[in-house]
C-alpha cells in the first residue's frame, strides 16, 4: 500500500507522531481469562514476528517519534527474546513497560530484565482471593502472582497492579484495594471491563448492575481517603454506563500504534475486525509510512468521515465520535455514532444490555462463561469484517 491509496488528511487533523507503541509480542498465554481483549479468532494468527523484525520495528518507531513502548501479549514473558527487545528499546531511548500476568517472571528473569533497562511492570490480578482469581483465569496462579509482586518490589520497580472489574468481582473491590496496599503497590488500576472480544462474548455474565457500579465507586473513594498517599487508585467506569463515549485511544491514529504478533499495524488492538479496511503489515511497510500514509490509519482521523448525528454535534471534538469498533459491533457500521452516546440511533443496544444487567439475567447456569483458549478460538471463524455479536438475544436463540 502506498500514499496514493491513503485517505487524505486535512492540515487541521494532520497527526503528530505515534507517541505510544504497543508491541503485542504474542497471543500465547497461560491464562484463559473470560474478559481477554485478544481477538477471539487469535488461534488463526499466522507466525509471530521474528526477533529481527521486532528490533527493526523498535528502531523505525523511535525514528518516527515514539517515546513509550509497552510489551504486551498474550503473555510477553513467553518470548525468549524479551530481554533483547527490552535492551534495544532502552538503548533507543524508549520508556519501557511490561504488561504481564506474572507467569514466567522468576527472580533470575527479573534481574535480566532490570539489567536490560526495563522501566516499569504492570502486574495483573483477577481478584483478591485464590478461589475467584484462579476461576476467572482458569489457572492456578494466585499464589504465583503474590510471589511475583514481591519480586517486582525487590528489584526496585514501582508496584503497579491492574485488576479488571466486572460483575463477578466488583462486590469485593474493597478487598482488592486492601490486597494492593498489603502488596505495597504504588498504583492500582480498577479497570471495569470494556466489552470487546472475549468480554463481549461473556457480556451478560460480566456487565455489573448500576447499583454495583455506584457502590464500587463509593467504596473506592472511601479507600482513597483511608489510604491517602500510600496508593493511587484509578477507577474506570464501563462505557455502557455513560451517556457520552470516550475519545477512543485519544483519537484514531492520534497517539497509539499497536503492532500485533503477526506484524499487522493497528490504531487500536481491536481495529482489525472492521470491514473495508486493509491494515498494513510491518513486514511490508515501514512504521513512518504506516502511520502517515496508510489508508487504515487515515480512514477515521479527524471528522471528515462522520455521519449524523456526529457530523453536526457541537461535542464532536470532545469524543471524535467515540469508538469505531464499538460502533461496528453494536450498530453494524464503523462510521456510525458510538451507541454508548444517547444521541445514537443504536443507543437502545446499550440500554438493552444495561437493562439485562439490572435484572441479573441470564445467569451463569443458563449460559456458561466462555473461557479464552486456543481450542475455543479455533472454533471461531476469522472475524475480519464480522461483528462478534450485534444482537445477543439473537445469538442466544441460535
Amino acid at each position: 500500500m502506498n500514499a496514493a491509496h491513503a485517505t487524505p488528511v486535512s492540515s487541521a487533523t494532520q497527526p503528530g507522531p505515534p507517541l505510544w507503541l504497543l508491541a503485542e509480542l504474542t497471543y500465547r498465554c497461560p491464562l484463559h481469562c473470560v474478559f481477554c481483549y485478544n481477538p477471539v479468532d487469535f488461534a488463526h494468527t499466522p507466525d509471530e514476528l521474528s526477533t529481527a523484525d521486532w528490533l527493526r520495528v523498535l528502531r523505525e518507531a523511535r525514528a518516527a517519534g515514539s517515546v513509550q513502548c509497552g510489551f504486551s501479549g498474550g503473555e510477553p514473558l513467553l518470548r525468549e527474546d524479551l530481554e533483547e527487545l527490552v535492551a534495544e528499546a532502552h538503548r533507543l531511548g524508549f520508556y519501557t513497560n511490561l504488561l504481564t500476568s506474572g507467569v514466567g517472571l522468576s527472580d533470575a528473569r527479573a534481574r535480566a530484565l532490570k539489567d536490560a533497562g526495563l522501566d516499569h511492570i504492570q502486574l495483573s490480578f483477577q481478584d483478591s482471593t485464590k478461589e475467584l482469581n484462579d476461576f476467572l483465569s482458569h489457572t492456578r496462579t494466585f499464589e504465583l502472582k503474590q510471589k511475583v509482586a514481591a519480586i517486582i518490589k525487590d528489584h526496585g520497580w514501582p508496584m503497579v497492579m491492574n485488576c479488571v472489574i466486572h460483575r463477578l468481582n466488583i462486590d469485593y473491590i474493597d478487598r482488592i484495594i486492601d490486597m494492593a496496599v498489603e502488596l505495597d503497590a504504588e498504583y492500582l488500576e480498577l479497570a471495569n471491563s470494556q466489552y470487546y472480544s472475549w468480554a463481549l462474548l461473556n457480556r451478560d455474565q460480566l456487565l455489573p448492575s448500576r447499583e454495583q457500579i455506584e457502590r464500587a465507586e463509593r467504596v473506592t473513594n472511601e479507600r482513597r481517603q483511608r489510604y491517602g498517599d500510600r496508593i493511587r487508585i484509578f477507577f474506570v467506569v464501563p462505557d455502557y454506563y455513560e451517556t457520552r463515549p470516550k475519545k477512543c485511544m485519544n483519537g484514531w491514529g492520534n497517539v497509539f500504534l499497536t503492532v500485533t504478533p503477526d506484524g499487522t499495524a493497528l490504531p487500536c488492538h481491536t481495529a482489525r475486525m472492521l470491514p473495508g479496511l486493509a491494515f498494513p503489515n510491518v513486514r511490508d511497510m515501514d512504521v513512518r509510512g504506516i502511520w502517515y500514509d496508510s489508508e487504515g490509519f487515515n480512514r477515521y482521523r479527524g471528522d471528515g468521515w462522520m455521519k449524523e448525528p456526529c457530523r453536526s454535534c457541537p461535542e464532536k471534538e470532545k469524543d471524535l465520535g467515540g469508538c469505531r469498533c464499538q460502533a461496528f459491533m453494536l450498530a453494524g457500521d464503523p462510521a456510525a455514532a458510538d451507541p454508548v452516546c444517547d444521541k445514537s440511533p443504536s443507543h437502545d443496544k446499550v440500554l438493552g444490555a444495561v437493562d439485562r444487567a439490572q435484572r441479573g439475567e441470564p445467569l451463569l447456569r443458563e449460559r456458561p462463561l466462555v473461557f479464552r483458549g486456543p481450542e475455543e478460538s479455533r472454533r471461531r471463524p476469522k472475524l475480519h469484517g464480522e461483528p462478534i455479536v450485534v444482537d445477543q438475544d439473537a445469538a442466544r436463540a441460535r
